[in-house]
């Protein structure tokens, strides 16, 4: 049965337990969020066990139904959220033709996770082929060889077209396909979540002024 699989509500005594870690309240006196974001994403790097900097990119498509999955997070700065992928896929399309995105990271280790919602652009293109060749080579023949989101015959057609590609590069240098590229998230608004007893979590949103491009703070009900 489900409910054999899921978890039992905490007791009082678990709740106190598990969140000792996150009993100071985050300073509202931070003038931008990005600092705290790279506090944040430093401490995941040393509790996370895997993958620190993935984070769940959610998108619409033409009919406005959502899509959402897993990428890692290459860069960040003050203009926005950055990673790659392929141009042709779904995501690549969807950002492409939308314009927008919304951002999940979830560090379960910590207990915290922050929420990005913003506009979308392209990176230039010395970003990407920078961020391209710093990849193994491996992985540059992949961006090649997948056709993504499209169908797939089998597992051996992939593979094929990898052997080729392999064979047809040699052992030059590899370019960076003109269909895969890195995507920046320009966030309008960044939430803080973090987690404390009985659900009555602490949340800090920060909505970027357009005008002045300065952030307003808000700390909201759980």
């Amino acid at each position: 049965m489900a409910s054999e699989l899921i978890p039992h509500s905490p007791t009082e005594d678990e709740y106190k337990a598990a969140h000792e870690a996150n009993a100071v309240e985050i300073d509202l006196n931070v003038a931008e969020p990005f600092d705290l974001f790279a506090e944040w994403l430093k401490e995941a790097g040393k509790k996370e066990p895997n993958d620190p900097n993935a984070v769940a990119v959610a998108t619409v498509d033409e009919d406005g139904l959502p899509d959402v999955r897993m990428v890692l997070l290459k860069d960040f700065d003050a203009q926005g959220f950055v990673f790659y992928t392929n141009t042709h896929s779904a995501k690549g399309q969807q950002l492409d033709q939308a314009g927008k995105a919304a951002l999940l990271f979830h560090w379960k280790s910590l207990r915290r996770q922050v929420r990005i919602r913003g506009l979308v652009s392209r990176v230039s293109d010395a970003e990407a082929d920078a961020y391209f060749h710093s990849r193994a080579r491996a992985s540059q023949i992949g961006a090649w060889a997948s056709d993504q989101s499209r169908p797939m015959a089998d597992r051996f057609a992939l593979e094929k077209r990898v052997a080729e590609l392999t064979l047809k590069f040699g052992v030059g240098p590899i370019p960076r396909p003109p269909h895969w590229t890195g995507y920046r998230v320009a966030p309008l608004t960044m939430e803080f979540w973090r987690d404390k007893p009985f659900r009555l979590h602490e949340r800090v949103q920060f909505n970027r002024q357009t005008v002045s491009d300065s952030w307003d703070k808000a700390r909201l009900f759980p």
